[in-house]
């Protein structure tokens, strides 16, 4: 026992000669250490093993930092000096960190009022999915990626894609689109019990319609008189038409025939039961039926003349389409405004056609 008393003496003697070179304020932040490190080991009792917390972290970094190295390697430490000079390169990495980080990460935000215009299109238009609302976007020349209208309906709980079956259309002469024509008959019932049948041609190139005519009879002789207009139509606008699909019909006769290769055009008949050889003109057929036939009351021929006609304008002057790049088949995609002001304070006006059927939007004179 008086050995062991002697012996601590002596040591605490010469630790008290070590202790006067150092200045007041060194000798107050070893104070401070040597607490806070009894202040942690009364808080883990029993514990296996000495866990230092973050905020003990950077308050030992904060007090050590500063003294003399040869300073910290003196004191009784339950970790490394060169543990603790990790612990002050971490919390410094970390306010620059802090300090150097970009305000906003990513793109910026869609525009309000553009979301809302978005939500809008798709509450006034159930069945548009997000390419339709896109196509509509363009129109009023409103620059927007079609992923982002996706994402802004996702995060609504809105279907992107309503109603929408993924198909796949044969690429039938894609390198001689220019040269082709596609027509067809639609049958449809008006109120009076009527059975009307429609005859369409669709240009392959531009996704130009034009309804040729409606009629309850679709005799060989209406059907001809038909064809000789569209003959007429296509040279007074010069057009350069070669090829003319058709499905095999009874009621298309064989004198078509002759009379479109005396124009140039040759007919060319799809395969018996291959819709997908006449894909062009089938896609156009299910636009009329979803977007007009199923959703308008027909009265009787004069009234479905008088629809076809508005729907044929809509379609070849305002609708966009995915396969011209959102344009339509009279007019080119309009150029996005680039005015921030205008683009914040938009003014959408909705034009109704046959009773709010169709809808067109444009921007407020």
């Amino acid at each position: 026992m008086f050995l062991r008393l002697a012996y601590l003496t002596i040591t605490n003697a010469f630790a008290a000669l070590r202790l006067l070179p150092m200045s007041d304020r060194d000798k107050d932040a070893e104070i401070l250490v040597l607490r806070h490190q009894i202040t942690v080991l009364e808080r883990q009792l029993g514990a296996d093993k000495v866990r230092f917390a973050a905020e003990d972290r950077a308050f030992l970094a904060g007090l050590l930092t500063p003294l003399p190295r040869e300073v910290v390697r003196r004191l009784r430490l339950l970790v490394r000096p060169d543990t603790i000079l990790r612990w002050h390169r971490d919390l410094v990495k970390q306010r620059h960190a802090r300090t150097c980080r970009p305000k906003r990460a990513g793109r910026p935000p869609t525009v309000r009022s553009i979301r809302a215009l978005i939500l809008r299109l798709v509450k006034e238009n159930p069945s548009w999915g997000y390419r339709r609302v896109h196509g509509e976007l363009v129109t009023l020349r409103i620059k927007i990626a079609p992923s982002t209208v996706w994402e802004i309906l996702k995060q609504e709980g809105i279907d992107p894609a309503p109603d929408r079956a993924s198909t796949t259309w044969a690429d039938f002469l894609r390198s001689q689109a220019g040269a082709l024509l596609a027509c067809d008959f639609i049958e449809t019932v008006t109120l009076n019990g009527q059975r009307q049948y429609i005859l369409a041609v669709i240009d392959h190139a531009t996704r130009r319609v034009r309804v040729l005519g409606t009629t309850a009879h679709p005799t060989a002789t209406w059907v001809i008189q038909t064809i000789k207009n569209l003959v007429m139509d296509l040279e007074d606008a010069g057009g350069r038409a070669r090829y003319l699909i058709r499905d095999r019909d009874g009621k298309f006769p064989v004198l078509i025939d002759e009379i479109l290769a005396d124009a140039g055009i040759q007919t060319v008949l799809t395969g018996v039961r291959v819709p997908r050889m006449n894909s062009i003109m089938e896609r156009w057929v299910q636009s009329c039926r979803h977007e007009l036939l199923d959703r308008c009351l027909l009265w009787n021929e004069r009234h479905l003349r008088h629809a076809l006609r508005e729907y044929e304008e809509f379609y070849n002057q305002h609708r966009a389409h995915q396969a011209l790049a959102q344009a339509t088949p009279l007019r080119a995609v309009p150029v996005p405004i680039t005015d921030p002001e205008r683009i914040t304070n938009l003014n959408i006006r909705r034009r109704d056609r046959l009773s709010g059927i169709l809808h067109e939007y444009q921007h407020a004179a």
